[in-house]
């Protein structure tokens, strides 16, 4: 049987063999999984001999992860605008790029707003707008149930699921007949030509729907930029998470679509997130 301490630097050594790039946190973290403690306890008990279940429960959890399945569907959680949400297969893990997605739209909006989010997934951008604007009322859309079996999950655990109406269906079609001050959407815009080049957390675990639309990476971008200023109020807005090399494209889409346009970096400093406005009366 192993200590705490020679069991973290063997599953360490293990996960950094196959290329998991912060082996040494992840190893923490699932350790402190099993024992249901804090990471940081971990180093007051360096000296504590794991049983055999233990044991056997953290060798299956590094295994998993040497074999590259995301750490998040692991543990079956993932942070998010300080929330945590739970994740697993059937939806895209949420990442700090959607974060400037609904930092920047809650920025522009107050009071009791009516917020659309196409593509919810597991429900962040939808719950991160209901967590930062509490008079929002918010709809989330997903096409595939199981995402939304997720994300309604999620909004109960933060307390958020009696201002959000969960709907299926595809991009805009459950809006009919409504009006909205914003429609936010991370839509999937990897072209199939990016696939081979994905790490194979993403590439072998994450839902393929949820990533690429084909080999048009744009294809999502150009129905939104039709679809969706009708369910716009006047001076309401269109705002989309974009590839690091998509900006400009989409901006043009959304001019065309009679949309004044603007941009917003990430904390990288990339061009993560085009914003479309209805032009008010």
């Amino acid at each position: 049987m192993a200590t705490v301490r020679a069991a973290l630097a063997q599953a360490a050594g293990k996960m950094h063999a196959a290329g998991v790039a912060e082996a040494d946190r992840e190893a923490d973290w699932l350790l402190a999984h099993v024992l249901a403690c804090s990471a940081g306890a971990l180093r007051l008990r360096g000296a504590d001999v794991l049983g055999p279940d233990q044991e056997s429960a953290f060798e299956r959890l590094v295994q998993r992860r040497a074999a590259r399945e995301p750490i998040q569907y692991i543990l079956g959680t993932a942070e998010f605008l300080g929330l945590t949400l739970q994740v697993n297969p059937a939806v895209l893990i949420p990442r700090l790029d959607t974060e400037t997605l609904v930092s920047e739209a809650a920025a522009r909006l107050k009071g009791p707003v009516r917020v659309a989010d196409i593509g919810t997934g597991s429900g962040a951008i939808a719950i991160g707008l209901a967590s930062l604007l509490p008079e929002a009322r918010v709809v989330a859309i997903d096409i595939s149930p199981d995402a939304l079996a997720v994300a309604r999950t999620n909004a109960a655990a933060t307390g958020c699921a009696d201002r959000i109406a969960f709907r299926q269906g595809d991009l805009v079609a459950p809006l009919a007949g409504e009006a909205f001050d914003a429609i936010l959407s991370n839509p999937p815009y990897i072209g199939t030509h990016e696939w081979a080049g994905l790490m194979p957390e993403v590439r072998e675990h994450e839902p393929q729907l949820a990533l690429t639309p084909g080999a048009d990476a744009l294809s999502f971008y150009r129905r939104l930029a039709v679809g969706a200023p009708p369910f716009l109020k006047p001076g309401g807005f269109l705002a989309v998470e974009v590839g690091e090399t998509q900006a400009g494209a989409v901006q043009e889409l959304f001019r065309q679509a009679g949309l004044a346009t603007a941009v917003c970096r990430d904390t990288a400093g990339i061009e993560r997130v085009v914003m479309g406005s209805r032009p008010a009366p």
